[in-house]
């Protein structure tokens, strides 16, 4: 079997290594005479497994000891109406808008707001720009007194990164921040954040397991409305298992997280993604046949959209792409185009062969 480089956004490519281990381990996990997904969620042997998981994941960042990890379901989305359910009671939130996915979280807290007694601020768009570039200071109108301020780090369908403390709002709010599509791919100053969510199926492992960093003072401010397992209060107390976790999607994330140990932690992924990085957007910039419009220091090391310049040719590129072995290019319905996703799965190999292959297509075509 042949496989390919999976460009995709999400669900994305997963370690191979992991994919192997995972595979030696279907039916019968570490002598259990079972796998993992038949497994009691409360049995020592699970119970073994999430334990793991939380360490490593809590190494990979350096996690401070007074904030909680909740392995939860509903992916990314569902958070998007559990924050304010959970810190919005009361009061206000404001929210950066920079693309679809921070615009949907502000349409939910919209959406719950009233019913909350309180209310959601659209505190900075960058919408009217084409969701091209990160939200300038001078843009920001920031209520001094919100509950929190949110915002994507990472916008996957738009191409829009924020990486440095620097580009952070000013703000004494707790910032929660949306960072599924590039979460584990750099350090990360996690006392910057009040909340911090993300989806696994981008840098961590399948759909269907959402994980929440949330510090421990912003615990038990859920409103009375709150459904009880969507109570951040009450997923901790009980270690994430009020009811049945998503078990083997903890599992897997559990291996990716040793896997990423194994090449030397983060700091060591972060070069390697920015040398991923580099390579395609220098393909991009040094060619008139593809565009990318971010602006550059927006740009995003995760998730690359482009153009190419002449859009008559996009079926005929990505026709030529699959037989090459490069899936899953096409951007998504709402920009077109094109889009390669470099999640931390993806080897430098995958990234040099899409750039050799665009680079022939536009000698072919240009």
């Amino acid at each position: 079997m042949t496989r390919v480089f999976n460009f995709s956004a999400g669900p994305a490519a997963l370690p191979e290594p992991v994919l192997r281990q995972a595979a030696e381990e279907m039916l019968d996990w570490h002598g259990a005479g079972c796998g993992v997904m038949e497994m009691s969620h409360r049995g020592k042997e699970f119970t073994s497994i999430v334990e793991r998981a939380e360490a490593d994941f809590r190494a990979l960042l350096a996690i401070p000891d007074e904030y909680r990890v909740l392995f939860l379901q509903g992916g990314a989305t569902q958070q998007f109406a559990q924050i304010p359910m959970n810190l919005l009671v009361g009061g206000s939130a404001d929210y950066l808008v920079t693309g679809t996915w921070s615009k949907k979280a502000y349409s939910e807290a919209k959406h719950l707001a009233a019913a909350l007694g309180g209310a959601a601020r659209l505190a900075g768009s960058t919408e009217a720009d084409g969701f091209a570039r990160l939200l300038r200071a001078d843009e920001l109108d920031l209520d001094p007194n919100a509950r929190y301020l949110h915002l994507c780090t990472n916008e996957t369908i738009h191409g829009v990164e924020l990486r440095e403390s620097s580009q952070l709002p000013p703000t004494d709010a707790p910032l929660v921040a949306d960072m599924s599509s590039h979460i584990l791919s750099r350090p990360v100053d996690v006392r910057r954040y009040g909340l911090i969510y993300a989806g696994a199926q981008k840098n961590i492992g399948p759909s269907g397991l959402v994980i929440v960093i949330v510090r421990e003072d912003l615990l038990g401010r859920a409103a009375p409305v709150t459904p009880t397992i969507m109570d951040y209060r009450v997923m901790a107390d009980n270690g994430s298992m009020l009811n049945t976790p998503a078990t083997y999607a903890i599992y897997i994330a559990g291996l990716v997280f040793q896997w990423l140990r194994a090449q030397g932690g983060l700091a060591a992924v972060e070069a390697n993604a920015i040398a991923k990085a580099q390579l395609l957007y220098g393909c991009l910039d040094s060619s008139a046949f593809y565009d990318n419009r971010v602006e550059r220091s927006s740009r995003s090391r995760m998730n690359i959209p482009f153009l190419l310049r002449d859009d008559s040719l996009d079926e005929a590129f990505l026709a030529g792409a699959k037989e090459a072995g490069l899936t899953q290019l096409k951007g998504h319905k709402s920009v077109g185009g094109m889009r390669a996703s470099l999640y931390n799965a993806m080897p430098l190999a995958g990234v040099q062969a899409l750039v050799d292959y665009m680079r022939d297509f536009s000698a072919r075509n240009g």
